[in-house]
């Protein structure tokens, strides 16, 4: 349960340090932030193109996937189906993940900063890993 806490908390204080909405955010030059919070809003910014990455690759690979279960004779769980539990289990590594990596600085400013970089550098690692395994089912 402290660990779901945990988890919780640090949501919490990425919520609390990077404005609502994109509509609520001040106009930064990511190139050339300076600011602890200019520096934040970049890493969020930064994760969420990881994240709508990974998630097309993710419908591609799937959409694969299953067109492959349709092509061979089952013999208990699909390939679609361990597809979906292993990205459920990356998704809870990925954010315990971070998560850790957040409380060597939790509390701090900068923690939204660690955690988002993070979340975008074992996104875009997760990304790789669904295209490779799309190429390996033939696309």
């Amino acid at each position: 349960m402290k660990t779901a806490l945990s988890v919780l908390l640090c949501g919490c204080v990425l919520l609390m340090d990077v404005p609502a909405s994109s509509e609520d955010e001040p106009a930064v030059d990511c190139a050339n932030a300076m600011t602890q919070m200019d520096m934040n809003i970049c890493a969020g910014q930064d994760y969420q193109a990881a994240d709508d990455e990974m998630n097309a690759q993710w419908r591609k690979t799937r959409a694969l996937l299953a067109e492959w279960d349709k092509s061979v004779e089952s013999r208990g769980e699909t390939a679609s189906e361990q597809l979906l539990a292993a990205q459920r289990a990356w998704l809870s590594y990925r954010d315990r993940q971070c998560a850790v990596e957040g409380a060597a600085v939790e509390g701090g400013s900068m923690q939204p900063l660690i955690v988002a970089s993070c979340l975008a550098k074992l996104t875009r690692l997760r990304t790789e890993d669904l295209s490779d395994l799309a190429g390996l089912y033939g696309n």
